[in-house]
């Protein structure tokens, strides 16, 4: 990780059940885990490293929280991946100025969005 002055360097989410979250974001999309204790597990190769910490709440746009969303080359193939690893489409594929986009729960219904300038 590299650490730059006064930049976004980590990111951390809240979690129901840790394992649920490390299994849907290593089958959907490959990061790496390491655990520091029974209520909190460190993400790498996601584009940042951030960590997920044990709590009763849920991220979600509805609640006022920030949207974190990933880039996709392939939007449908990426929604797929997604559903087959256990997170849920909570708004469809839509038009948006530069693109199209999706938004999914991870299995603790965290919020987040998939973007691509790539029309199909």
């Amino acid at each position: 990780m590299t650490n730059e002055h006064e930049k976004i360097n980590y990111i951390e989410f809240p979690t129901i059940d840790i394992e649920a979250t490390k299994a849907f974001f290593t089958d959907a999309f490959g990061w790496s885990f390491v655990d520091y204790g029974p209520e909190y597990t460190a993400f790498s190769n996601a584009g940042i490293d951030g960590g997920f910490f044990k709590s009763t709440f849920s991220v979600s746009t509805e609640n006022g929280s920030a949207l974190v969303v990933f880039y996709s080359r392939d939007l449908e193939r990426t929604q797929e991946k997604i559903e087959d690893a256990g997170g849920a489409i909570i708004k469809p594929i839509f038009l948006f100025p530069g693109g199209r986009r999706f938004h999914f729960a991870d299995p603790n219904g965290n919020e987040y969005a998939v973007w691509s300038d790539i029309n199909a």
